[in-house]
């Protein structure tokens, strides 16, 4: 698929807000502002993530299709898992080994995005309507089972599903017809009222929106469904006013949109030994401003070419980078020998 600069600038754009979401994680307890901005940004920089994610798999379902998907996801995943837990060994963190199918930290997505690839293969027989409604309801009922949690990330893979789903049937026209003149001023209005009804009700809980426990542990057994309902209709709007502020010109860094996947791996790193170290406070909006400073330079930078190229091998199981990096190289050896 052609590349798009409004597709890539809103992966960026969502990219930077998952690592300055997690930067900025630790500093929500006890600060009603920074637990807003956390919580606002966790109303739908994940599913609007996970829709994209279902944009661009039209080619879903195919037999070569899910063994390609099976190298480039659950290879790097069971790697990362390892590597995770040996990592967390070596900056004193806490965490043992928890199992291979027990998803270390941001690692969930990886083995959901493969499980919601094998979900299409049935769902996309489905009319769109009806199937996301499936979903939906899915994703709803999932929260009443506790046993249902981050094993084998099924509570997320069910709960996320949808926007997924919606991501897949739905096409570039109708992303576009949302970035109107109108719809951007009522994004403007939502947005605010989100977030200031986050502030007013602080005891509203995140974990509300991360889809990674069920409604008895979040503490509403009966009435969790309707929760969820509401969760979905709020990230659904969120995501569609975020994207209406999305813009489709093409920037000096819009070919970041396209290297996401690295920086979703690898960011896990800093964010880990930041948090081990304690490095950071937050007293100021100037401190705020600078933890988004530090995100930006984290994504930029595993977002770079020798970035790529080193750790291509592990993440998508290719060596193409080095090939080039190799050609280059002996290119420039040559020239300097004549």
């Amino acid at each position: 698929m052609k590349r798009d600069a409004f597709f890539d600038n809103a992966k960026l754009v969502l990219i930077f807000l998952v690592v300055f979401g997690h930067m900025i994680q630790p500093f929500t307890d006890g600060s009603r502002p920074m637990y807003t901005l956390y919580t606002w940004i966790y109303t739908f920089h994940m599913p609007a993530f996970i829709f994209l994610a279902g944009f661009f798999a039209k080619g879903s379902g195919e037999k070569d299709y899910i063994i390609q998907l099976a190298k480039k996801l659950i290879l790097p995943y069971l790697i990362f898992q390892l590597v995770y837990t040996g990592y967390y060994f070596f900056i004193g963190k806490d965490s043992g080994l928890t199992g291979i199918f027990y998803p270390h930290w941001s690692l969930w997505f990886l083995f959901s995005l493969f499980c919601w690839h094998i979900l299409l293969y049935w769902f996309k027989k489905i009319p769109p309507l009806l199937g996301v409604a499936i979903a939906v309801q899915i994703g709803v009922l999932v929260g009443y089972f506790s046993d249902v949690g981050h094993h084998f990330s099924l509570s997320r893979t069910f709960v996320f599903f949808p926007f997924f789903l919606a991501g897949y049937w739905l096409t570039k026209d109708h992303v576009h017809k949302w970035r109107t003149r109108r719809i951007k001023e009522i994004s403007l209005v939502l947005m605010a009222v989100v977030a200031g009804m986050i502030a007013m009700f602080p005891e509203f809980s995140s974990g509300w929106l991360l889809g990674s426990k069920s409604y008895e542990v979040l503490g509403s057994p009966e009435m969790g469904g309707l929760i969820r309902l509401g969760v979905y209709l709020l990230a659904g709007l969120m995501m569609i006013n975020v994207f209406a502020w999305i813009p489709n010109k093409e920037f000096r860094l819009t070919y970041l949109g396209g290297k996401t996947l690295y920086v979703y791996l690898l960011h896990g790193f800093f964010i880990q030994f930041f948090r081990e170290a304690n490095w950071f406070k937050v007293d100021h909006i100037l401190d705020v401003i600078g933890l988004g400073i530090v995100a930006a330079s984290i994504v930029y930078l595993l977002s770079s070419s020798i970035i790529r190229t080193l750790t291509q091998p592990i993440i998508e199981g290719r060596i193409q980078l080095l090939k080039k990096w190799w050609h280059r190289t002996d290119a420039k050896d040559s020239n300097l020998q004549s």
